[in-house]
């Protein structure tokens, strides 16, 4: 069984890089500055970043250890959240993103 569970949780981490690179990719074309690091070649752990303003920035790291979420005004630290409510605030930006693009085709 917990085999089982490592395995799942290795593919787990292993698509929310994926995500991230793809998000990384989406922000970049929409004018915003990201940029997604992956640390080894398996695809186990990154580092996302993405400048939403001039002194606005999100920092997303995931890996075997734990997924967190900063959000960083003028260097300083305004929340930080942890597991599923780190990945939650991760599915908000996405939106936002998502969202906001669909607004601007329909003007």
């Amino acid at each position: 069984m917990f085999l089982r569970l490592a395995q799942q949780h290795q593919e787990f981490i292993q698509d929310l890089v994926m995500n991230l690179q793809a998000l990384t990719i989406t922000l970049d074309r929409r004018g915003y500055t990201a940029s997604c690091y992956i640390c080894g070649d398996q695809m186990q752990s990154a580092s996302f970043m993405v400048s939403l303003a001039e002194k606005h920035l999100i920092r997303f790291l995931v890996s075997d250890y734990g997924i967190t979420w900063m959000e960083l005004w003028d260097d300083r630290e305004l929340i930080k959240l942890e597991g599923a409510e780190a990945i939650s605030q991760l599915q908000e930006l996405a939106n936002i993103v998502k969202y906001s693009h669909a607004i601007q085709l329909t003007n």
